[in-house]
């Protein structure tokens, strides 16, 4: 993460210093507005590029089994996986339960062993910790 800010950082330093210089010259006369933006539209060009390049070339994150033995551990049935499932996609308790074609009580229950078992106070936590604990993917 610091090494991101620190290139964005740069990044911008670099940028308002090429625009000082461009607007120097062409103060001075030295230089046509013309070719002042066309400098600077190749120079924004290749950075395009190379973030491109640069993101596109990461290693993906290889962890996305889950792992079947933790979530019995934890003592989660197949029904409160289904509704961490759904959780984990943003869906309310009513969504879930149109869903599963359950009432919402039923999903208020299954939230509430949920946030027992993964030791959470609110949905989002419950979702990163299982996360974490690669009971769900990180997708």
């Amino acid at each position: 993460m610091k090494k991101t800010i620190f290139v964005f950082s740069a990044l911008i330093v670099s940028l308002l210093v090429l625009f000082q210089l461009s607007r120097y010259s062409y103060l001075t006369g030295n230089l046509n507005i013309e070719i002042v933006i066309a400098i600077i539209a190749i120079i924004f060009f290749g950075i395009g590029v190379y973030i491109n390049k640069k993101s596109l070339h990461q290693k993906k994150d290889q962890t996305h089994t889950i792992d079947a033995h933790k979530i019995e551990q934890l003592g989660i049935s197949k029904r409160e996986y289904e509704v961490l499932v759904h959780m984990s996609k943003g869906l309310s308790n009513k969504e879930i339960a149109d869903q599963l074609f359950v009432s919402e009580s039923t999903i208020k229950t299954h939230v509430s062993n949920l946030l027992v078992k993964l030791d959470a106070k609110r949905r989002t936590q419950a979702i990163q910790i299982a996360k974490e604990q690669r009971i769900l993917t990180s997708t």
